[in-house]
């Protein structure tokens, strides 16, 4: 990876973002900041760096929600920055999918081997796909949106998360239990009949006749799967 690399710092500390500003650009690096949540959510989409450097402690979203967000449809490397130094919480972070976590106060020379060890691991292609279409349904797992010919669609958090879920695996068949421990949790792999209706509700409001679906097609006694676009 070379020293063009881009990094995303997210963080609503102005003289934190100005200190990793000068210290990145003098190795060579590009630098792009975010002082909120969804603002450093809308850059990773359209910029697609190559290290992101993410404070917990948010306005707006909870960095540990962001980390959950972004990793929904990208696998960019993640340098948690934070006050929060409790084993607990690091250990929440790396389960939620960041590569490595760093407490403030911090020493510069330490960050920029960690920004290096993890361009050096870094995938070629960190960004995985943020928004797939089947036919004239689109999906944008980035910004929590579908549409259906270019009109966005009103779904619930249900219904979305396993339309999401079954977008992330195209073409894929996605067990009744697995859709139900990862949206319901795993105390629920058992109530079928939620997702029967949550399913239902979905094909209604995308119009997919279940009989000659376009889009979710019910492999009977096993799940569901999104056809491929």
């Amino acid at each position: 990876m070379s020293q063009t690399a881009t990094i995303l710092v997210i963080d609503d500390e102005p003289q934190i973002r100005k200190f990793l500003r000068i210290s990145l650009a003098s190795q060579g690096y590009r630098v792009l900041e975010a002082g909120t949540g969804s603002e450093g959510l809308s850059l990773a989409a359209l910029n697609k760096p190559d290290v992101l450097v993410l404070d917990l402690g948010l306005p707006d979203i909870d960095g540990q929600d962001v980390l959950r967000q972004l990793r929904e449809w990208s696998a960019v490397p993640v340098l948690v920055l934070s006050v929060r130094a409790s084993e607990g919480e690091k250990v929440r972070a790396l389960d939620c999918g960041a590569n490595d976590y760093v407490t403030k106060p911090f020493g510069i020379q330490e960050f920029l081997a960690r920004i290096r060890a993890l361009l050096r691991h870094a995938p070629d292609n960190g960004q995985a796909q943020s928004a797939l279409m089947i036919g004239p349904l689109t999906v944008d797992l980035a910004y929590r949106r579908v549409l259906l010919d270019g009109v966005e669609i009103s779904l619930t958090r249900k219904e979305y998360a396993v339309l999401a879920q079954l977008a992330r695996h195209p073409g894929r068949v996605i067990t009744q239990q697995q859709l139900l421990k990862d949206i319901w949790g795993p105390t629920h792999v058992e109530d079928t009949h939620y997702l029967r209706i949550v399913v239902g509700h979905l094909r209604q409001k995308l119009a997919d006749d279940p009989a000659t679906p376009r889009f979710i097609v019910t492999e009977a006694g096993v799940g569901y799967r999104l056809l491929e676009g």
